[in-house]
C-alpha cells in the first residue's frame, strides 16, 4: 500500500466524532488547511503527548487557518473518553474499519516486543486549503509533532 501523492486532492471521507457528528473533509475544503495524523490508539503514552503538544498549540494552529483531525480505529466512546481525560480541543475520529487508514496507506504491519501485527502506522498529512496533499510525515516523532507541523504550516501555507 502506498501513501497519495503529493499535489493530488487528498481521499475524501466522512467519519464520526468523538461526540458521534458526522466530520466530512470536503466541508474544509476552500476555507482551512488540514492536518490529518494518523494515530495507533488513544489514551497509550505516545498518543497522548502527540495529542497534548496539539492541544496546547491550537491557537496557532488557529491563527494558520488550519484544523487538526486525529484518526485513530478506536470507537467513538473512547476517543470520548480520551479527549475528555486530556482536555483536547480538537476533533478524533473513528476508523473502526480502517477503510480511512487503507485509503491514505498508514494501515500496514507492525511489529511490538516480538510480535507482528497490522495497525495504524503513524502518520500525518498536511493539506492545502483546496484540498491538495502538500507534505507526508510518515516518522512521526511525538513530542515535537505539533512543532514540526507548524513549522511546515508557517513556511509553505500561509
Amino acid at each position: 500500500m502506498s501513501f497519495p501523492k503529493i499535489g493530488n486532492k487528498a481521499p475524501k471521507f466522512t467519519l464520526q466524532n468523538q461526540d458521534g457528528d458526522k466530520i466530512r473533509l470536503a466541508d474544509f475544503e476552500g476555507q482551512k488547511n488540514v492536518v490529518i495524523y494518523f494515530y495507533p490508539k488513544a489514551s497509550t503514552p505516545g498518543c497522548t503527548v502527540q495529542a497534548c503538544g496539539i492541544r496546547d498549540v491550537r491557537t496557532a494552529f488557529d491563527e494558520l487557518d488550519t484544523v487538526i483531525l486525529g484518526i485513530s480505529p478506536d470507537p467513538v466512546a473512547k476517543l470520548d473518553r480520551f479527549r475528555e481525560k486530556q482536555s483536547l480541543n480538537f476533533d478524533l475520529l473513528s476508523d473502526e474499519d480502517h477503510a480511512i487508514a487503507e485509503k491514505y496507506g498508514v494501515w500496514g504491519l507492525k511489529k511490538f516486543m516480538g510480535r507482528e501485527f497490522m495497525g495504524i502506522l503513524r502518520t500525518t498529512f498536511i493539506l492545502d486549503k483546496n484540498g491538495r496533499l502538500q507534505h507526508i510525515i510518515d516518522k512521526v516523532k511525538t513530542k515535537t509533532h505539533h512543532d514540526d507541523v507548524l513549522l511546515y504550516i508557517r513556511e509553505n501555507l500561509s
